[in-house]
């Protein structure tokens, strides 16, 4: 038998005449050691016919497929009687010997048999085999598993809608930390075109949060994907400036299926914005965490004796997670605020945090003495307007952010003020301050809504400390 025959071709398609160099090819046998070679090393199950129809070629996956060797298929006239039931042989060859005459390729789906017995329903891809005259010589035929066929296109169907129509981002990122390809959910997150986020380094897309995404994908390429999703904050640089989000990301380490060892091809990020969800959740456990201060503070303000020590208790419970520094400022003289012209209200401090290491709020007793607050600071403004303010230094140096903080007789680490004024029957008693330093954000909507409840119950005890009697 021939080295032609044992690789499961035959020289069958075409006329038999020398090549240039020899009968087989630039280097004779090794012309058919070369396409037994590429026959036999192709994914997909391939055979031929010639004109009358016998097998020429039969590769490996064919073989895989029916279980039909090269031996046993080369030499047969078509598929009838162990390829193909009788019954159903003359349509089966009939259908791919058409392709002769056909232009392209042509797709049919019919069942084959296996050598023990089984049927098996393919996909097949046929052609015609030209001649060097441009004459129909045979017929080549492509085929494969339908289900493997089907899986294959969902593969690629799957891919094609991710990058295309999926309603989160999707992008693939290179073994260099560097996106390869983004979908334009993923584009339009981050603030730029899809063609213009390919190759760049992360670090130019994100102003934060890029060390954490990049961990992740090292990660991912080191170790494989992470058993959950999870939840990345960062900074997208866009020509508004930047936006905070929070994507919640999920990664899969992609690796070639050509090799016989895995080779990684980078990673697969697909992200969900999720920073409205997380700031509700957020402002949520806020709120139930102030909610739960301000009952404690009112059981605990209940069992003291002296309605002064209630405003400490308020104001410790108050500060807690929400600010590093509190001040009591009362109207001095004991006279309600509105009582006295705007020009001649001071203000007394009665009860301040420690500046230094924590513990509980100091109380001035009757001994207070008026604070110097120069024209137009916060506290008197708040009295004055009776409604809160708020102020900042803004982005400065810290030099001029202490020095900011000394001309108001603050703490020097304060950079954030939030005054909320005290009333009580119908009376302002004063103003409480409560400041944070460089470490924590500026004072909100939200804040602003939960001093002045805490303010309220600070001056109903201030009320009953100072013994005021509406007029």
């Amino acid at each position: 038998m021939s080295a032609s025959r044992r690789s499961g071709t035959t020289d069958e398609l075409g006329p038999d005449e020398p090549g240039p160099e020899g009968p087989d090819g630039p280097e004779g046998s090794g012309g058919s050691d070369l396409l037994a070679a590429l026959l036999d090393g192709m994914d997909a199950a391939l055979c031929a016919f010639d004109a009358d129809g016998v097998v020429t070629h039969w590769n490996r996956e064919a073989e895989r497929i029916l279980g039909w060797t090269a031996e046993e298929a080369v030499g047969r006239r078509g598929f009838s009687g162990w390829a193909v039931r009788s019954a159903d042989a003359e349509e089966v060859e009939g259908r791919l010997m058409s392709a002769m005459e056909a232009p392209g390729r042509q797709v049919h789906e019919f069942a084959l048999l296996t050598k023990d017995g089984g049927r098996v329903l393919v996909r097949t891809q046929s052609a015609a085999v030209r001649g060097p005259d441009g004459k129909p010589a045979g017929v080549y035929c492509a085929f494969s598993e339908v289900h493997a066929q089907i899986d294959l296109e969902r593969s690629i169907a799957l891919s094609e809608a991710l990058f295309e129509d999926a309603s989160w981002g999707v992008v693939l990122v290179d073994a260099d930390l560097r996106p390869a390809v983004v979908n334009a959910h993923a584009a339009r997150a981050l603030g730029i075109g899809r063609t213009a986020v390919l190759g760049r380094p992360l670090g130019e897309l994100l102003a934060q949060g890029v060390e954490d995404l990049e961990s992740a994908l090292t990660h991912v390429l080191a170790e494989g994907a992470p058993p959950a999703p999870a939840e990345v904050w960062v900074s997208v640089r866009t020509p508004e400036g930047e936006k905070r989000r929070c994507w919640r990301s999920g990664f899969l380490r992609l690796a070639s299926p050509l090799a016989e060892e895995p080779v990684p091809l980078g990673v697969g990020w697909l992200f969900q914005d999720v920073t409205e969800a997380k700031q509700t959740e957020q402002e949520a456990a806020v709120l139930r965490f102030r909610s739960n201060q301000l009952h404690r503070a009112a059981r605990a303000a209940a069992e003291c004796e002296d309605p002064a020590e209630a405003v400490t208790v308020h104001l410790d419970f108050a500060l807690a997670g929400f600010a590093d520094h509190a001040l009591i400022d009362r109207v001095a003289g004991g006279a309600p605020a509105d009582t006295v012209p705007a020009a001649r209200v001071r203000l007394v401090r009665i009860a301040a945090t420690p500046s230094g290491a924590p513990g509980p709020s100091l109380s001035s007793g009757e001994a207070g003495l008026p604070v110097r607050y120069a024209e137009g600071h916060p506290a008197l403004q708040c009295v004055e307007r009776i409604g809160t303010v708020r102020a900042g230094v803004g982005s400065v140096a810290p030099e001029q952010a202490r020095a900011w903080a000394r001309a108001r007789q603050w703490p020097a680490d304060s950079v954030h003020a939030l005054c909320a004024v005290l009333r009580s029957r119908g009376r302002t008693l004063g103003v409480v301050t409560f400041l944070r330093g460089s470490g924590r954000s500026a004072f909100e909507r939200s804040d602003t809504a939960y001093a002045e409840d805490v303010a309220a119950r600070i001056a109903t005890a201030l009320d009953l400390a100072g013994g005021t009697t509406p007029r």
